[in-house]
């Protein structure tokens, strides 16, 4: 009888971690599909408002949770599988693109993740592109342009977040900045070192945001600090990355119209270059071709094309240090993850020991990104 009691023992206990495991392995996924999931900052580019080592809670309820393209995926995994290599889901099963509903839509100045564009270029579904977090400047039926770094929608100037940053210009007195005035403003010292290794001691640059510019503007070996801003009219490798159509740089860009769905729009040999990418890969034209003085789909002329989904402009925080909208264009609503609400841990990457941002730790996102 004793014995039989304790075989019992061992199944209920078995049949315990068999629970554990099962709910682990199958509703864990599901609530980081369906509901939030954990994210870490990986880049700089929010830098000013996110850090690198932020770690947060993404909300997948905001804006309508993704049926997923690739159901078939191993738990806990993006699109690799650690160490190993090789893609950690199959593409046996692809769902088409559908989101369950919302209870609030994107809203300019909102900090969103979302899913890199361009990663189709490696042959990802739209699900397994790496996550990427920008703020959205520009929503759906928005003209958005860029004049001397500053945004304007629809002709209006948009407020800057309190902390955003640029690359800036410093003049010392030929003495450069010591390790205690680096720490004091909480800056990179290794990509200081970096970006300034073949420069002269007395002109020196840095990303910075405004409370950083007057700190550094009392600093007694600096002589002047002022932005650095690209001249107009002469073009970089700015989306649509055509320097004979589009004399735009990151610093002064646009007007580009985004999208909204619905929307008809006459193509011309100019705006067809802005949309050619939204209508041939992410609403899936393969086919379309300019021909002549006209757009070709499937080997058909059209005048007008009507959009199938809503598209949105992403921009860093860390404008000078953000590969954004401005390279890659626009975001189209199937990328769109979640909205970021809460920061669970930060941890300082560029310290010299392991270092908890308490501060930051357990702080709403809207409360350090406005």
């Amino acid at each position: 009888m004793a014995k039989r009691n304790k075989d019992k023992k061992k199944k209920s206990s078995i049949r315990e971690w068999g629970e554990a495991l099962l709910f682990a392995a199958i509703v864990v996924p599901i609530l980081n599909i369906f509901v939030v999931q954990s994210y870490a900052i990986p880049t700089s580019s929010m830098e000013g408002s996110m850090l690198v080592g932020d770690k947060l809670f993404v909300s997948k309820l905001h804006y309508g949770p993704r049926i997923p393209n690739t159901p078939l995926a191993l738990p806990f995994m993006h699109n690799t599988i650690p160490f190993l290599g090789g893609r950690s889901f199959s593409e046996l099963i692809k769902l088409p693109y559908w989101r369950l509903p919302s209870f609030t839509s994107i809203k300019n100045n909102d900090v969103v993740v979302f899913n890199y564009p361009d990663d189709y270029k490696r042959a990802l579904p739209v699900d397994k592109r790496e996550n990427y977090i920008k703020r959205c400047l520009g929503i759906p039926g928005d003209s958005l342009s860029v004049l001397e770094k500053q945004v304007y929608i629809n002709g209006k100037m948009v407020d800057n977040p309190e902390h955003l940053q640029g690359l800036y210009l410093i003049e010392t007195n030929g003495l450069s900045f010591s390790e205690s005035q680096l720490k004091e403003l909480d800056i990179n010292i290794e990509e200081y070192v970096a970006r300034n290794r073949q420069r002269s001691a007395n002109q020196l640059r840095m990303f910075l945001d405004v409370d950083k510019v007057e700190k550094i503007r009392k600093f007694s070996n600096v002589v002047n600090i002022k932005p650095i801003i690209a001249q107009a009219d002469v073009p970089d490798n700015c989306y649509p990355n055509q320097s004979g159509e589009f004399n735009w740089n990151k610093d002064n860009y646009g007007p580009i119209y985004l999208p909204k769905k619905g929307d008809k729009i006459r193509l011309n040999r100019k705006n067809y270059l802005l949309y050619e990418k939204n209508i041939r890969i992410y609403e899936n034209n393969p086919t379309l071709a300019w021909k002549g003085d006209r757009a070709h789909i499937d080997g058909k002329p059209i005048k007008n094309y009507t959009f199938k989904m809503d598209y949105y402009w992403m921009m860093g925080d860390n404008r000078d240090n953000s590969l954004d909208s401005r390279m890659w264009g626009m975001v189209p609503e199937d990328h769109i993850v979640g909205k970021p609400i809460f920061v669970w841990m930060s941890n300082c990457k560029h310290c010299s020991f392991p270092k908890i941002r308490w501060g930051r730790c357990m702080r709403t996102v809207s409360s350090l990104v406005e």
